[in-house]
């Protein structure tokens, strides 16, 4: 039985193949221009959508849909409370609509930890360790706060601060580099089943 998303014991390098192109191409422009543009993350989102429907009909449309959603949401949330980028979400639902849903869920993973290791290493070589540490635990509370029902999006958008004076970084590079790292997982997986 055909496969759609590397599930069965089979890694698909095709689609693997795609996201990591794409998601260089992000990266080299977002290091330029600090964007990701949506000539790339359009064309990648109806294309991964595409390859899943050729692939598994209204089950794979299903499930690409269903991962792209789930790796979008937390950076539409981000994007609302705290301004940060929305091509981020744009890129993280494209690669979503390729790699399908439990595959995206080792992504979403992969991303938030890559993110987390590269902006504090920015942190300590910028000097701003601490304050960046202070900003990281403010925010945690407030999305938990917000995740358990306590706050609304606005209350919690209002206890993130100010985003022009948040030390950033090119998000793009965190995504490359979870996507590789989720890419080498689920392939060393496969090679066990």
């Amino acid at each position: 039985m055909f496969s759609l998303h590397g599930q069965a014991g089979s890694f698909h390098a095709v689609h693997w193949g795609v996201v990591i192109a794409c998601c260089i191409v992000a990266v080299v422009t977002d290091l330029r221009s600090r964007r990701i543009p949506n000539v790339l993350t359009g064309p990648m989102f109806l294309a991964g959508l595409a390859w899943s429907v050729a692939a598994g009909g209204l089950s794979g449309l299903g499930d690409s849909t269903l991962a792209a959603l789930a790796l979008a949401a937390p950076y539409v949330v981000l994007f609302l409370i705290a301004g940060g980028g929305a091509a981020d979400a744009k890129l993280m639902a494209a690669v979503g609509a390729w790699v399908g849903f439990h595959e995206g869920i080792v992504v979403l993973l992969c991303v938030c930890v890559s993110g987390a290791l590269i902006g504090l290493g920015y942190a300590v070589i910028k000097g701003q360790a601490r304050g960046v540490m202070a900003n990281l635990i403010l925010m945690m509370f407030a999305l938990m706060t917000l995740m358990v029902g306590r706050r609304s999006l606005k209350e919690v958008g209002a206890q993130f601060p100010d985003s022009r004076t948040m030390l950033s970084i090119p998000y793009g590079l965190a995504i490359l580099t979870g996507v590789c790292v989720a890419a080498a997982g689920v392939f060393v997986a496969n090679l066990w089943t």
